[in-house]
């Protein structure tokens, strides 16, 4: 009977021994689970693959061997450290290096990623670059950009900032060359805090997998964060990646709950090579001069990447049809004319009879879209996005302050603008209705015609406009 005890006391203490020995990870780490998405896995190969060709012919792509080798080979360890559960084997991830001086990096589903040089430059080892792209294969293998929109709805989450067809000119000029850069924002997902989160949780642990340290992925927020901190402006990659809250510390716990190696990988010979390369190039260009250049380092706008821009412009269009049918999508219904054609891209729909558009946008016609508001109210976020159209738009001016009204059955506003169409050579009238999405968005719809052609349109358009019915 004594021995029997004894037994069991040391039983006891040995698991109570067991219990405070054991790695804390085995305890203690983030759990994390893939959201809810009703898209399949080939939604979002097929998603990332028409933005990467979008952001490859728009963005100015570093054609460096040695600096994109490097950063591929950071890249393929990061995705062999991929937890089994989130590894998706017909993912295909990819890496490119964008030759613009942001900090900044963003991954398109499915698994094409694009990388700042300024990333890379600002660095201070390639932990916290590795960091930074761990994070982005986070949001890629957890499949976040489809199940944000099973969410909330497409429309409040990849839409785009500012419309791109208004009659005659938007698409020309300095106005065009944001054509690329504005589409590939949509991609460029603002993920929810709780996604963000997931991806800082998972992240750290595929760090941790490859060799690095997670602690340089907290300490890359901090190196981000001084960056913006002399502009008074937030920097390019937390305008898209919002701070969930502690994230330094959150980052750190878990860490500190991961089994790192004791030797993990950080200045690393090839790390202080390419970035004295690169910053012996000297310094790379903003986006905002990328777009004033016309994207792509100074070409043109690529003409393909607007749907309508194989249209011929005619100088007599086609009345719109007292038929109608119903257009509709994930985010949103409505009733057109039935001899309309409907053209998707960036988040946006067009709509506009044979003979209205090409090239240089539509003449008559409609848009629908979408904006971010940054937390302004409907007055606030109208009046900012009708500043940016007539500053993009230099023929058009505001002939009335903005009218209440209704869209979609909600509170909205009615502004009406006006010029001389630069294709037509007519006056024309552009109406911008707007309301609010439930994700504190600015959902837009933008009609135009000639002005003499007006008394045709106008009861279309309210027609079109009462039509609406939202999905978010």
């Amino acid at each position: 009977m004594n021995t029997r005890t004894y037994s069991k006391a040391a039983i006891s203490v040995l698991m109570m021994w067991t219990l405070v020995v054991l790695p804390l990870s085995v305890l203690a780490q983030t759990r994390i689970s893939m959201p809810k998405n009703k898209y399949s896995v080939q939604d979002d190969i097929k998603l990332g693959q028409q933005a990467a060709t979008q952001v490859s012919r728009q963005f100015p792509l570093l054609k460096d061997p040695q600096t994109q080798r490097y950063v591929e080979s950071v890249g393929r360890r990061l995705v062999a450290a991929i937890p089994p559960e989130f590894n998706q084997p017909a993912f295909n991830y990819e890496f490119d290096v964008v030759n613009a001086r942001e900090i900044n990096a963003f991954a398109l589903p499915g698994g094409p990623m694009f990388v700042n040089r300024g990333m890379i430059e600002a660095a201070k080892n390639e932990g916290e670059m590795a960091g930074v792209m761990a994070h982005e294969i986070s949001h890629v293998a957890l499949r976040h950009a489809t199940a944000q929109a099973t969410k909330q709805g497409s429309f409040g989450n990849q839409v785009s900032t500012l419309g791109m067809i208004l009659g005659g000119a938007i698409l020309g000029g300095q106005s065009g060359a944001q054509l690329g850069a504005m589409g590939a924002q949509v991609m460029q997902t603002r993920y929810s805090r709780d996604y963000e989160t997931q991806a800082d949780m998972l992240g750290a642990k595929i760090m941790a997998n490859a060799g690095y340290d997670p602690h340089d992925l907290a300490n890359m927020f901090r190196t981000i964060e001084q960056q913006g901190s002399g502009g008074g402006r937030a920097p390019e990659w937390m305008s898209t990646h919002p701070n969930p809250g502690n994230r330094y510390e959150k980052i750190t716990r878990e860490a500190g709950l991961l089994k790192v190696s004791q030797n993990p990988i950080k200045v690393t010979r090839e790390f202080s090579r390419v970035q004295e390369r690169l910053r012996g190039m000297g310094r790379a260009q903003s986006m905002a001069d990328i777009q004033r250049s016309g994207g792509n380092g100074g070409g043109q706008p690529d003409p393909s990447q607007n749907p309508i821009s194989g249209g011929n412009y005619s100088r007599t269009v086609e009345s719109p049809s007292m038929q109608s049918r119903v257009y509709s999508n994930s985010a949103m219904s409505m009733n057109i004319p039935d001899n309309w054609q409907d053209f998707n891209t960036s988040g946006q729909v067009w709509f506009a009879p044979e003979g209205a558009y090409g090239d240089q946008g539509i003449t008559h016609g409609a848009m629908v879209g979408a904006a971010r508001s940054n937390g302004a109210n409907l007055s606030e976020a109208t009046g900012a996005y009708v500043s940016e159209l007539l500053q993009s738009n230099t023929y058009l001016r505001q002939t009335a302050a903005a009218q209440r009204t209704t869209v979609a059955g909600r509170t909205g506003y009615a502004t009406v603008l006006s010029g001389r169409s630069s294709v037509t050579g007519r006056n024309e009238v552009v109406t911008l209705y707007t309301a609010q999405l439930r994700s504190g968005d600015l959902f837009f719809i933008a009609t135009v015609s000639p002005s003499d052609e007006s008394y045709k349109y106008i009861p279309i358009f309210r027609s079109l406009v009462s039509s609406i019915r939202l999905n978010d």
